[in-house]
């Protein structure tokens, strides 16, 4: 089984908002997920950017991958 953080859009019509997750890959977007580690909100300025720092260490440890997109999050807030 290969584990992705991820994220998942809940928030409402042209209102989005993001949880970071850790989810199987074969899931849907906004399907099935094992673990919430963090949220991001595009839309105050600054960007709302929350991690649970030891979550997101764990789960890299465990071997998760992270997308494109969350590997950037993780960058902006100095993560691995």
């Amino acid at each position: 089984m290969a584990v992705r953080m991820r994220l998942t859009r809940v928030g409402s019509k042209k209102n989005p908002i993001y949880r970071v997750v850790v989810a199987d890959s074969r899931a849907p977007r906004d399907g099935k997920f094992i673990d919430i580690v963090g949220r991001y909100n595009p839309q105050t300025d600054p960007s709302l950017i929350e991690f649970d720092e030891g979550k997101v260490r764990d789960w890299l440890d465990k071997g998760a991958q992270p997308s494109e997109t969350v590997r950037r999050l993780l960058k902006t807030q100095n993560l691995p």
